[in-house]
């Protein structure tokens, strides 16, 4: 068989697209819940939104493999601004 997607770009922007509406339909799905779920859901971002690391600036000074840890607060941090916005438009 084969596959339907041969070229890195293609795969790579199909992967995008897939995370993009996945976090779509997550930030709906957030924004429904009652506002005291939303508070300790803003706050558990929060924590994660900055990269511990154990250095006196996160992240500056690149590690090996931490990469996938500092996108992954980064996505945190960004998941929070969106969550925050929603509540100021709704509250």
């Amino acid at each position: 068989m084969t596959d339907p997607l041969p070229d890195t770009a293609a795969r790579i922007a199909a992967l995008e697209g897939r995370l993009i509406a996945q976090r779509r339909i997550l930030m709906r799905l957030l924004g429904g819940l009652p506002a005291e779920s939303r508070a300790g859901l803003l706050d558990w971002l929060e924590e994660r939104a900055v990269l511990r690391d154990g250095q006196e600036d996160p992240g500056a000074v690149p590690a090996e493999g931490a990469a996938l840890e500092l996108a992954l607060a980064d996505e945190m941090r960004l998941m929070r601004q969106e969550l925050a916005r929603h509540d100021d438009r709704s509250g």
